[in-house]
């Protein structure tokens, strides 16, 4: 599923989870809903039409495994694996507007930076 809305736009990725008959869509719907409205309250100034937003990134990595037993014939018990995942989404921005002020931004701190090293 995550290699589905990998490197596409987030409406893009929210209509193919949305149509997907998947039971996985589901929670990976949420999970980018909950990545946008992180990135909204980030960046409170500037609107996601403007901005381009797609999914950067999106990696599903191996989570704790809960051991348990279950009864076996004679005596014996069989171990049942229930296994869970971490999901990580990163939302890139394409939008020109962010790009600018994040070059403002790293160009002021070494001017601090340069001032203070004078003094």
């Amino acid at each position: 599923m995550a290699d589905l809305i990998r490197n596409q736009e987030v409406n893009k990725a929210l209509d193919i989870l949305k149509f997907t008959p998947m039971i996985a869509s589901k929670y990976l719907e949420k999970l980018l809903l909950s990545a946008i409205s992180n990135w909204q309250n980030k960046n409170e100034g500037v609107r996601i039409e403007e901005s381009h937003l797609l999914v950067g990134e999106i990696r599903v990595d191996q989570g704790r495994t809960l051991k348990r037993f279950r009864p076996a014939p004679q005596g014996r018990a069989h171990r049942i694996r229930k296994r869970s995942n971490h999901v990580t989404v990163i939302l890139e921005n394409t939008g020109k507007q962010s790009t600018v002020k994040e070059s403002v931004n790293k160009e002021s701190v070494n001017n601090n930076i340069e001032q203070q090293t004078e003094n």
